[in-house]
C-alpha cells in the first residue's frame, strides 16, 4: 500500500513499539487527494492501535501572508481550504466505519487548547529567539516552503522568511511530541517527504530534541518498479518478514496484528479530563480494528 521509511536509525528502532500515528496533511498541498487520503487512513488504522491526523489550518495564512496576500483574504482562504481538507479526511475515515471522525483530526483551533501543545510551542519560540543555529536551521525551512511557490528564480526575503516562519513553528510540537499531545505514546509523525530540518531535528543535530517517544516515518506510494517487487506494506521483500527491515532501510509492515507494545501510555497522557492534563478527551484517538 505504501513504503515507509523511518526518518532515522533511532526512529527505525521505536517503530515496533508505537502506538501511535499523526498523519500530516498541508492544507494548499494537491498530494493529499480524496483517493490517497482514504489509502492513508485505512493504513493508519490497519497499522496503529490510535491515530490522528494534523491539519496546520489557520496558520497557513502566515504562509499565503509572505507570499503577498493580504492579511484579512490570507486568513479566510486558510480558514477555507483547512475546512475543505478536514472534511476530506472526515470523509474517508467515515467511508472506513469510524464512529467520530471529527474527533481523529487536530486542527490549530483544538491545538490551541492542549496544554501540552502550548508549553511545546513556546519552548520552540524561545528557542528560536535565542538559539542562533535552531533560528537559522527554521529560517531555511520556510525558505525551502516559499521557494516552491515563488516565481522561478526568486528567493523570498527576510522580512518573507520572519513572516513564513510562524507556519514552522507551530507545526514544530506535532514533530517534538505528537504522542505527548495525544497522550498515546510512542507515537510517530508521518509525512510523505524527508525534510532537511527535521532529519537533523531527529538525528539530534539541534539545540532542540524531539521526545524519545517520538519518531517520524516517511509514508509514500511505492515506485513503480518497488510494488511490482513487493517493496510496500504488508508484503515481504527480498526475503523480509514483515514488520522487518527490507533492504536499503524500508520498513514493510508492522507488529503482528493482534499485539500492542508495552508502555504505550505514559505520564501526562489520557486521564479523566484529558486536555487538562495535557492528553485529548478520551476516546478520540480510535483503537483500530484488527
Amino acid at each position: 500500500m505504501f513504503e515507509i521509511e523511518p526518518l532515522t536509525g533511532r526512529c527505525g528502532a521505536l517503530l515496533p513499539e508505537a502506538v501511535h500515528v499523526c498523519v500530516g496533511v498541508s492544507p494548499f498541498n494537491g498530494y493529499f487527494s480524496a483517493p490517497r487520503l482514504l489509502r492513508l487512513a485505512e493504513w493508519s488504522l490497519r497499522r496503529f492501535p490510535y491515530v490522528h491526523f494534523f491539519v496546520p489550518d489557520t496558520v497557513a495564512a502566515y504562509t499565503l501572508e509572505a507570499l503577498g496576500y493580504p492579511p484579512g483574504r490570507a486568513r479566510h482562504k486558510a480558514r477555507r481550504q483547512g475546512q475543505y481538507v478536514h472534511n476530506k479526511i472526515c470523509s474517508a475515515l467515515r467511508e472506513l466505519g469510524v464512529p467520530d471522525p471529527d474527533g481523529l483530526v487536530l486542527g490549530m483551533d483544538r491545538l490551541e487548547r492542549s496544554p501540552r501543545y502550548t508549553t511545546l510551542l513556546n519552548e520552540a519560540r524561545l528557542r528560536f529567539r535565542r538559539d542562533q543555529g535552531f533560528r537559522s536551521a527554521c529560517l531555511e525551512a520556510s525558505h525551502w516552503v516559499l521557494e516552491q511557490r515563488l516565481p522561478p528564480g526568486t528567493s523570498p526575503t527576510v522580512e518573507q522568511l520572519h513572516g513564513a516562519v510562524r507556519y514552522f513553528l507551530a507545526e514544530l510540537p506535532l514533530f517534538a511530541d505528537a504522542g505527548g499531545i495525544a497522550g498515546r505514546r510512542p507515537s510517530f509523525f508521518a509525512y510523505h517527504q524527508r525534510v532537511p530540518f527535521l532529519e537533523r531535528f531527529f538525528g539530534r543535530e539541534l539545540g532542540w530534541e524531539p521526545a524519545d517517544t517520538q519518531g517520524f516515518l516517511v509514508v509514500r506510494d511505492p515506485a513503480p518498479e518497488d510494488a511490482a517487487a513487493g517493496l510496500h506494506e504488508g508484503r515481504p521483500a527480498d526475503g523480509a518478514l514483515a514488520g522487518e527491515a527490507a533492504t536499503g532501510g524500508v520498513f514493510t509492515g508492522g507488529p503482528p496484528a493482534g499485539s500492542l507494545a508495552t508502555g504505550g501510555l505514559t505520564a501526562g497522557g489520557l486521564t479523566a479530563g484529558g486536555l487538562a492534563t495535557g492528553g485529548l478527551p478520551a476516546g478520540e484517538a480510535l483503537r483500530a480494528r484488527r
